[in-house]
């Protein structure tokens, strides 16, 4: 899902190739200190910059009404139209980088869908994203709750019969002449005897045929050798005829029989021999071999059973050719066979995975056009439109890209002007881009968006290039391309505290693989290769075949040349490491220590993996976290850990009474902190009963009388650290359950205890206790310790906001927005007080400023609700059905939204 569009051109960032071993070759094991002169021709060299990419996605100017319109429409529409509905609002979201909220649309299209081939599409498209969880689904199945929702379905019992085949050889007037019972068939020199009526209720022409004007209704030997049907074949229709069923026959007799049948219009015949073939596709070969037949004879359960076939092997069968062959030539009557009213759903699928296979396939561009060409309306066909002027443009086929995005942009889709301004550029008319895109800006007025003023800095230089990437920062935040523009260009200019201040700042709240890297590069340059193996180390991490420096060089490659040039470490120095980056909160750093253990330490893995998982939720990557979690079962050191760890595979993703039923198996096993610690988590969150929390106090208090069950094997020395990280994490849990009940000593206790173990987050939890014994001043000191010893620490300033006066508290919450401007708190905050002071188009200007760039509930919720206040029904209702849109059972919302639509004019 994650596909960019890289541009071949570049700035004066871009010079030299790479030759990474030439930066290495010092003496092993130095690590300088930052050299006091660096040459340009060396930073030159190994800095680069690449132009943001074109994103091949819908990017509406104003999100927030797109979302508004497609709830408005599912509201009224017709329900065959709310799986495309859906669709559509999986690209908003898409474009706006939602991951969860596309899947919940996807999920939400399976399940509104209103025919077959629908439910078949989004299931099979569900199903290839969720590539990677079988073994989530293994787990569920051995807690028996096995789900099959995206298994192979009955076509043949879903599809229903068609008119003309209930219809067929009815009401047909015969020439009233007398006519024999039976009627014999000559096939070469065997005869079928048949009877007359019967087979002459299977059609309309037969009736004629037979007992119409013709000659054949008065004689009773017909000969049938030159109508393509065997003797065999025509003895099952014989049978048909008086039964109404077909035996149990090969499949080349059925697919006889169909071409018979399609031949002499006999619709019922076609139908029951359509869906007996259905019923034999079990395998690729069987799908390629009887989809020709069925697009031919217009047999749409056999071709919907091949599709689903085709569907359930993506990715994999679009590496077949002759798969690929069946999408690409179907012309719109076959679409139409194939897909039914989804061919536009469909070529949507088929072109996602193509993408991701390969961006610049001949493969791709062909189910692109077919996807524009199955477009019902212009939202549709916008998409197609961009996408497919995206993939041009990647191939280098200029004139047909521009076409195609000025097409797009004539729709409506403005963002399409970013792949104008970038063929314009290419071509020598870099004025041309920059005039285009001040237009762009100039006709939002108020509404720009960062992305505009991050494409026109491409088009120009020196302080009016600053000024756009300042201008973009500002609208636009999470935009990587400025940061890192603003960082090479002072490391160009030595300026060294300046250029990593720049990319430590957007890498302090979006971890970004390409910052990451950056910032690699720049350590190689002041030749500080611990901080670079750091950087590299966490690349692996979050990616394990990244590829550097435009995909020349493994990011593997590279960390095996840097190590080469820092100190060994021994197991127990890694163990020390990572305890103090723990403490320290340095996430990045503890991902790198971690990472090192993995590769190179005798330290048992399993853990490892787990407490890497942990760290990569905290920074809020879910898959990587997903993936350590799934590493840490497979290299589990015993069943019992085997089972602790499947329990929180199974937590994270969102089952928690099957995650209660593993920590429960494993303390059957041994009775151990793990599992006990798992058991309370799993606990709290699927319990409805608020008194299950003295239940969970009693789990976590029996977690920490548990050793670890490495202790237990001997393992003491580097272990006992793992034990002290993982007691922090009960004790911390704890001291948050006990300030719920009520109890503050005993959390306080807890929060005392952890910080002895210097857990350094264990201040924050403390200075809670002291604000609700009335302790304000020591609540503000106790976070002001925290802020001192993080290295990550945007939100304990937001939660220090709470604990200081209004001036204060603002002060502290405009650190929190530079630190991380993706924590809504304190945009919520500021609109409050604006709106406190009757400021309220400030105060509504603050919530947009934010919503410009993160999809959120509640910045939504709020801003509806002041729109309310002023009156402002129609902003109200828009801003409702957005949020209606991020979470459809949202009760506040619902009820904001019921009382605004009870007003709408």
């Amino acid at each position: 899902m994650r596909t960019f569009f890289p541009s071949d051109s570049y700035k004066h960032t871009q010079l030299n190739a790479l030759n990474p071993q030439s930066w290495l070759q010092v003496e092993r094991g130095k690590v300088s200190k930052y050299s006091s002169q660096i040459s340009s021709s060396s930073i030159e060299s190994l800095i680069k910059v690449p132009d943001p990419p074109i994103l091949p996605y819908f990017k509406p100017i104003d999100y927030v009404e797109a979302l508004a319109h497609i709830h408005e429409e599912l509201e009224t529409c017709h329900p065959h139209e709310r799986s495309n509905l859906y669709l559509m609002k999986f690209q908003v979201f898409r474009g706006l980088g939602e991951s969860k909220l596309m899947r919940r649309s996807l999920r939400a299209a399976w399940q509104k869908a209103s025919c077959v081939h629908e439910k078949l599409i989004f299931g099979a498209w569900l199903k290839y994203e969720k590539q990677g969880e079988e073994l989530i689904v293994d787990l569920l199945r051995n807690c028996n709750n096995s789900a099959q929702e995206f298994s192979h379905m009955d076509l043949a019992s879903l599809l229903p019969v068609g008119v003309n085949a209930c219809s067929s050889g009815k009401a047909i007037s015969s020439n009233g002449g007398p006519a024999p019972m039976n009627v014999v068939f000559r096939i070469g020199c065997e005869r079928i005897v048949c009877n007359r009526q019967k087979i002459a209720a299977l059609s309309a022409p037969f009736h004629a045929m037979l007992n119409g004007c013709f000659t054949e209704s008065l004689s009773e030997d017909i000969d049938f050798s030159e109508n393509n049907i065997s003797a065999s074949g025509m003895r099952e229709i014989s049978k048909f005829s008086l039964t109404g069923y077909l035996d149990e026959v090969s499949a080349d007799i059925l697919l006889e029989i169909l071409v018979f049948a399609n031949r002499f219009c006999c619709e019922t015949l076609k139908d029951a021999c359509d869906r007996k073939l259905a019923s034999l596709v079990s395998s690729r070969d069987d799908a390629v071999e009887l989809m020709d037949y069925a697009l031919e004879e217009d047999s749409r359960v056999l071709a919907a059973s091949c599709l689903q076939v085709f569907l359930h092997e993506l990715p994999e069968c679009l590496s077949d050719e002759r798969v690929v062959r069946i999408f690409a030539n179907a012309n719109r009557q076959q679409r139409l066979i194939m897909a039914g009213p989804a061919s536009f759903s469909l070529y949507c699928l088929l072109s996602e995975v193509a993408t991701n296979l390969d961006s610049q396939s001949d493969t791709l561009a062909c189910f692109l056009e077919l996807m524009l060409d199955s477009a019902e309306n212009e939202k549709q066909r916008l998409l197609a439109f961009h996408q497919l002027g995206c993939v041009r443009l990647l191939r280098k086929e200029f004139d047909e890209a521009e076409n195609l995005f000025n097409e797009a942009f004539k729709a409506g889709h403005v963002y399409s002007v970013v792949g104008l301004g970038r063929i314009s550029y290419m071509r020598g008319q870099s004025q041309w881009s920059y005039e285009k895109l001040s237009s762009v800006i100039s006709s939002q007025l108020e509404s720009a968006l960062g992305w505009m003023h991050q494409e026109r800095s491409l088009y120009c230089e020196g302080d009016r290039k600053w000024e756009d990437l300042e201008c973009a920062t500002k609208l636009d935040p999470t935009l990587t391309y400025p940061y890192m523009y603003r960082a090479a260009s002072l490391m160009m200019k030595q300026d060294v505290q300046g250029a990593l201040s720049e990319i430590n700042q957007i890498l302090g709240f979006k971890l970004a693989l390409e910052c990451l890297e950056l910032r690699f590069c720049f350590y190689l340059v002041l030749e500080n290769y611990q901080s670079a193996i750091c950087d590299v180390q966490a690349i692996l991490t979050l990616s394990p075949d990244y590829r550097m420096f435009e995909g020349r060089v493994a990011a593997s490659q590279l960390r095996m040349l840097v190590r080469e040039h820092i100190e060994n470490w021994t197991t127990a120095d890694c163990w020390m490491q990572l305890y103090d980056r723990w403490s320290s909160v340095d996430d990045i750093g503890s991902l790198s220590v971690i990472y090192q253990m993995l590769a190179e330490s005798d330290a048992p893995k399993g853990v490892l993996y787990f407490r890497q998982s942990l760290l990569l939720l905290r920074l809020n990557c879910p898959e990587a976290a997903m993936r350590s979690l799934q590493l840490a079962r497979q290299h589990a050191s015993d069943e019992h850990e085997r089972l602790v760890y499947e329990g929180w595979i199974l937590y994270d993703t969102g089952h928690c009474e099957e995650g209660l039923q593993k920590a429960e198996e494993s303390i059957k096993i041994k009775r151990s902190f793990e599992a006990f610690f798992l058991k309370a988590y799993a606990l709290a969150d699927s319990s409805q009963d608020p008194s299950c929390s003295s239940t969970v106090v009693s789990l976590l208090e029996e977690a920490l009388k548990c050793p670890s069950d490495r202790l237990r094997k001997g393992q003491v020395q580097p272990l006992c650290i793992f034990l002290m990280l993982a007691c922090i994490q009960a004790l911390n849990n704890l001291g948050s359950i006990y300030v719920d009940c009520g109890k503050l000593e005993l959390a306080a206790d807890c929060y005392i205890n952890a910080l002895k173990i210097r857990h350094t987050r264990a201040h924050q939890g403390l200075a809670r206790v002291h604000f609700l014994r009335n302790e304000k001043a020591a609540a503000y000191e106790e976070m002001t310790k925290l802020i001192e010893k993080a290295r990550n620490n945007a939100s304990a300033y937001e939660k220090r906001s709470e604990y200081c006066e209004r001036e204060l508290a603002k002060a502290d919450l405009e650190r929190v927005t530079k630190l991380d401007p993706l924590r809504v708190y304190p945009y919520r905050y500021r609109a409050a007080v604006l709106m406190d002071n009757h400021k309220e188009a400030e105060a509504i200007a603050e919530l947009s400023r934010a919503i410009a760039f993160k999809a959120d509930l509640h910045l939504l919720h709020l801003r509806a609700a002041f729109h309310e206040h002023i009156g402002d029904v129609m902003g109200a209702l828009r801003d409702c059905r957005a949020a209606l849109c991020v979470d459809p059972y949202h009760q506040e919302m619902l009820e904001l939204h019921s009382r605004v639509n009870s007003h709408e004019p």
